[in-house]
């Protein structure tokens, strides 16, 4: 894969607001955590699935693992290999995740929010309360590049751009950033009805 360039921010930015949010806020709608995930060919950019986290119907549904799960329901002649796909997270990827993405071969993904993120913006902590409880790993400590696959973070990328086109990626995140705060405090407001272990 060549190195990312803006059309192809803008693409995964557009995936995230057009087919992840959508879907993203009928799940928290009913209780669910507000990570979601796609996959998208790698030749043309275009969208094989988007799911969100369904964390009601099973704990282990991340957004990705659920998304993968989809993945795998489609019908062997029409899935594509995941060596030729793009796997795109709303939110960086907790360690089940990670493992998830590489046990089904994907050498990609890409995400918008960080860890960190999670963390402070969603108060959603457990990503990091495990990597350092279970791996003994600060934020940031598991290798974002590594021989099973590469990770990029979309506002990282967006700061190698040039001024203009870096301050309008700055820009669709933060309107992003807004819409997912503002499901956030949705799922805060109701977690306490569910029965999701690590609510």
């Amino acid at each position: 894969m060549t190195a990312p360039d803006l059309p192809l921010i803008n693409r995964l930015l557009d995936v995230i607001e057009q087919d992840i949010l959508p879907k993203t806020a009928k799940g928290v709608a009913h209780g669910n955590k507000l990570f979601g995930a796609a996959i998208l060919k790698k030749s043309d950019l275009s969208l094989v699935l988007a799911e969100t986290n369904n964390e009601l119907e099973n704990p282990l549904w991340h957004g990705e693992v659920h998304t993968l799960k989809r993945f795998y329901e489609l019908p062997k002649d029409v899935r594509p290999d995941t060596k030729d796909c793009i796997f795109l997270s709303t939110h960086e990827p907790c360690s089940l995740c990670l493992s998830a993405i590489t046990w089904t071969g994907f050498d990609n993904f890409y995400y918008l929010f960080s860890h960190e993120d999670s963390r402070d913006a969603f108060a959603i902590p457990h990503d990091l309360k495990i990597l350092k409880g279970v791996f003994t790993l600060e934020p940031g400590g598991y290798n974002a590049e590594n021989a099973f696959w590469k990770s990029y973070a979309l506002p990282a990328l967006a700061t190698a751009l040039p001024k203009a086109d870096a301050e309008a990626v700055k820009a669709r995140v933060a309107t992003l950033a807004a819409a997912y705060a503002a499901l956030s405090q949705r799922y805060q407001d109701s977690k306490a009805e569910n029965d999701i272990p690590l609510n």
